[in-house]
């Protein structure tokens, strides 16, 4: 998967979910096992496009239904229950009944700004399995915003099979820079950590979703039902390709990140060194 959607605004093709899933499924090709523990495996692969690796988790998740796991992924009202770092997440516009462009913001440490993403993501469902992609755009309504570093998906997404009536198998597969100050080093070792963490998160809400749909209007699915959209429709006008080239390669945000991240770290045993740094 070569991230051949980012620097384009286009909703995701035949070719584009084929090179999704197939990188999804395989595991050779350069990819690295970075974890392998409870079922859950890690993988990491370095691409030309970005220093930050392309992440791979896959994992097998009992109890859940693929169906359900795919609404999960998808409700909106849900995710507020099961995502603490999330601060905010709505739909700026929709392009068909299966793209949308949305924007997404989560909680960072301090002393790190909060990040955000303006995201077109795509999604398919064959009856045998489902995917959902994403990668980052502009939208003029949409700019970055004080206080928050925007971050770059160059290419983030799902691909869910069906294993038994109720357990599937789970792929999440990511490239997102977050940007800012942050080295990249760090970024891939910190992700592939974190990455298991939210597979349980996942799994636990998904384990937990029927009960709560059935509470909070279990008949809307706008992701299913097209006819249950009420966002706008889209404005090419107002979208615009990134391109990582043309990005800035620092600003006052990434400084003020910089002397933060001095300061916190002035006391402690945090140093690079090139002939330890994590892989």
């Amino acid at each position: 998967m070569d991230g051949r959607l980012l620097g384009e605004v286009r909703i995701a093709d035949d070719k584009d979910f084929l090179d999704f899933k197939q990188a999804c499924l395989n595991h050779g090709d350069g990819w690295e096992q970075k974890y392998n523990k409870h079922g859950t495996v890690v993988y990491a692969k370095l691409q030309e496009a970005s220093s930050v690796k392309l992440l791979k988790v896959s994992v097998t998740f009992k109890k859940v239904c693929a169906a359900t796991l795919y609404d999960v992924l998808h409700d909106p009202e849900y995710r507020k229950m099961w995502d603490p770092n999330m601060i905010d997440a709505y739909e700026i516009c929709q392009l068909n009944p299966n793209n949308d462009v949305g924007y997404y913001s989560w909680k960072c440490s301090p002393p790190l700004k909060n990040r955000d993403f303006v995201t077109l993501r795509s999604w398919l469902e064959t009856g045998t399995e489902y995917m959902i992609i994403n990668h980052s755009v502009n939208h003029q309504k949409v700019p970055p915003k004080k206080g928050f570093v925007r971050g770059i998906s160059l290419l983030s997404g799902y691909l869910i099979r069906p294993l038994t009536s109720d357990s599937c198998h789970f792929t999440y597969l990511t490239q997102m820079d977050p940007r800012g100050s942050l080295p990249k080093w760090v970024v891939n070792k910190a992700t592939q950590f974190y990455a298991p963490r939210m597979m349980q998160k996942i799994h636990k809400a998904a384990v937990k979703y029927p009960a709560w749909k059935s509470q909070h209007k279990p008949a809307w699915k706008p992701w299913l039902y097209p006819e249950q959209i009420t966002v706008p429709r889209v404005n090419y006008d107002d979208l615009s390709p990134v391109v990582l080239a043309a990005l800035p390669d620092s600003s006052s945000d990434i400084m003020e990140e910089m002397e933060a991240l001095e300061e916190d770290f002035k006391d402690e045993n945090f140093v690079k060194d090139e002939d330890t740094e994590p892989a």
